[in-house]
């Protein structure tokens, strides 16, 4: 008889104080038996918040040092070697600005799936449905309810629960490094895939394209452009790969205009609403979590006062006038 998986959500998060605990909150009610959050040289207060939850059980936190290394790929390592200690068999590794959504929960998609080295999930796109400007406290599962129809093949990417047994290493989008012969990939419906983007040092997409992407039973919600000065913030703060410099964030660039999709009106996530606020409002009880958050939140107002001048704006805005 097989031993029942154990299911670790894990993220690798840089500054992320004013969504951290409305992405905790939510996954929190999908049944996982660890939540992992990896840090790296925040400075709002974020890790401080939560190094406060992990002293009470809320989620595990490692704070490292990736060195020159990118975060993501530093901080999965860590995690790894925690999660072979703890007895964790799988791993989903995705980011603070995606919400997995499942038809009907986690134990049904394990069971579809038993025998998968690796589950890859396909993003939704979800745009920031006009809000210009956050306002730290609100949630983005009331705020941003427009989206792409659905993910499309051959463009849609993807993020990975995989069998922690089965690789060496992981990085952003999916495991790497084999360690078992001809690695199992399936949909979340328990369709085959092929697993030559296992072998790619990376890669986001599985094939077939049409396959991968037409997974009807579990999905990642991809709200990379919450808001228009969240997006424009992240040129300060670099991605998690530790990439700076380059023209991703800019409003109007390639990555601006594919990832803002509000095409249609996709209000589904709402009703998971009142599970959320429930558990906030207990978390926020506690005064030590409660001006911990609010700590975040007034680090984010003030960087973004600091960051995003006018002449920032103009210069992150594609074919704006110098």
């Amino acid at each position: 008889m097989t031993d029942a998986p154990r299911i670790a959500l894990v993220s690798c998060m840089k500054d992320e104080g004013p969504f951290l605990l409305e992405w905790l909150a939510y996954h929190a009610g999908l049944g996982f038996d660890a939540m992992v959050v990896a840090t790296n040289h925040c400075t709002d207060g974020s890790d401080a918040l939560l190094a406060g939850l992990a002293a009470r059980g809320l989620v595990h936190h490692i704070d490292h040092d990736p060195g020159d290394r990118p975060p993501q790929d530093a901080g999965m390592d860590h995690v790894l070697a925690w999660a072979r200690g703890a007895g964790i068999t799988h791993l989903l590794h995705i980011d603070s600005d995606e919400f997995l959504w499942l038809e009907d929960g986690l134990p049904a998609l394990m069971a579809r799936t038993s025998g998968a080295d690796v589950v890859p999930i396909p993003w939704r796109l979800f745009g920031d449905g006009g809000v210009t400007a956050w306002c730290p406290g609100d949630l983005v599962l009331e705020r941003n309810t427009r989206a792409e129809p659905a993910p499309v093949p051959g463009e849609a990417k993807f993020k990975c629960l995989f069998r922690a047994a089965s690789f060496a290493r992981a990085t952003d989008h999916n495991p790497l490094e084999p360690t078992v012969p001809d690695p199992q990939v399936m949909t979340p419906d328990g369709a085959a895939l092929s697993n030559a983007s296992l072998y790619q040092a990376k890669s986001a997409r599985f094939r077939p394209h049409d396959v991968a992407a037409g997974a009807q039973t579990a999905r990642l919600h991809h709200y990379a452009v919450r808001s228009e000065d969240v997006f424009l913030m992240k040129n300060a703060r670099g991605d998690g790969q530790g990439k700076r410099g380059d023209s991703k964030y800019r409003l109007g660039s390639h990555w601006h205009r594919t990832a803002n999709r509000n095409d249609v009106a996709a209000p589904e996530m709402r009703a998971h609403l009142p599970r959320v606020r429930a558990l906030l409002e207990t978390w926020r009880a506690d005064p030590q979590v409660r001006a911990l958050e609010e700590a975040c939140f007034a680090a984010f107002a003030a960087r973004r006062a600091a960051v995003l001048t006018p002449d920032a704006r103009r210069a992150w805005t594609k074919g704006a006038p110098a």
